[in-house]
């Protein structure tokens, strides 16, 4: 049996003011994070094209994802006001 390798936490972020499209500040090593949808819904999407409040992929509020794709590319904004994200990064 392969022993599952351990998962470092990296850092936390908390992202408001998502009535304009934002992107994350990824701690350096950080492979993958969490990503909840603290007060209201988000979109999102990772594949160079910005979200729309109606367009894209949704946390719906109180929900989280995990996500382990291009860190860097994953972009935000929300889908109703006063959206807040909560971010932890792990390596």
């Amino acid at each position: 049996m392969q022993k599952k390798e351990q998962t470092s936490n990296m850092g936390f972020q908390q992202i408001t003011g998502l009535s304009a499209v934002k992107g994350l500040t990824v701690p350096t090593g950080a492979r993958m994070c969490r990503i909840e949808a603290a007060t209201q819904a988000v979109r999102w999407r990772d594949d160079g094209t910005v979200p729309s409040a109606t367009v894209g992929m949704t946390i719906a509020a109180g929900a989280s994802i995990d996500y382990d794709g291009e860190l860097t590319r994953i972009q935000f904004i929300e889908a109703a006001a006063s959206a807040v994200l909560n971010i932890s990064y792990y390596a």
